[in-house]
């Protein structure tokens, strides 16, 4: 749902989100925000923090990956050296 709502910056820079969009986009108090500007606008993206069970889950994908295609621990420092060598040239 896009909304237009009015604030304003206080003397310490904070802004109020007005409650109809926190209420929209489900944010609470203590909830993060990225900042970003493109020099002439300014967007908050709230950060959620994903549950644990998500990353446990790609972690036992990347496992299954790795056996499929034969990886072993001692690639992936390989893979990581390699990657860091090519990014200096």
């Amino acid at each position: 749902m896009s909304a237009v709502e009015i604030t304003s910056l206080s003397s310490k820079g904070q802004v109020v989100i007005p409650n109809s969009i926190r209420n929209d986009l489900n944010v609470v108090t203590g909830t993060k925000f990225a900042v970003i500007s493109d020099g002439t606008n300014i967007l908050l993206q709230p950060i959620n923090i994903p549950k644990i069970a998500v990353f446990k889950s790609l972690i036992e994908k990347s496992k299954s990956y790795a056996k499929e295609f034969g990886l072993k621990q001692s690639d992936v420092g390989s893979a990581i050296k390699r990657v860091r060598r090519e990014n200096r040239n």
